[in-house]
């Protein structure tokens, strides 16, 4: 009977120690990733404005998920849009695949639609390209 191999991952990363005041006797760690089998990890930027749509729209900003340079890839994202007519909304995705930039680097585009929310519950509409890496 053929033994199956198991897979492994090396992954290097940062661990840092803090002291959380809220919990008694306990710490956490933060593990900030370096490499994921020997590729090194990145992140990119992205912003823009919501859709106009009941009266008003959003700003949003954030930094993707870590990703493997090198090879071709998606990034996670996750924000909270700008507070404005009494309410925010909650932007998440992934992000398309990387696009190689005649000038080097890449980027990647983005788009979705927002958590509904509002007095009058209604979603908007966001749509972009995450900084060059």
């Amino acid at each position: 009977m053929e033994e199956k191999k198991k897979e492994e991952h090396v992954i290097r990363g940062i661990l840092l120690h803090t002291d959380n005041q809220n919990l008694s006797d306990e710490h956490s760690h933060d593990m900030y990733l370096i490499t994921w089998d020997g590729r090194v990890l990145h992140v990119h930027n992205f912003a823009g404005t919501t859709s106009f749509d009941i009266g008003h729209s959003h700003q949003y900003a954030g930094t993707t998920e870590p990703a493997p340079i090198g090879v071709p890839h998606t990034h996670g994202y996750y924000t909270v849009t700008s507070f404005n007519d009494g309410h925010t909304h909650t932007i998440q995705g992934r992000t398309g695949p990387d696009i190689p930039l005649p000038t080097g680097g890449h980027c990647h585009l983005f788009e979705g639609v927002t958590t509904v929310n509002g007095r009058i519950p209604h979603t908007h509409r966001y749509s972009g390209r995450t900084s060059i890496s």
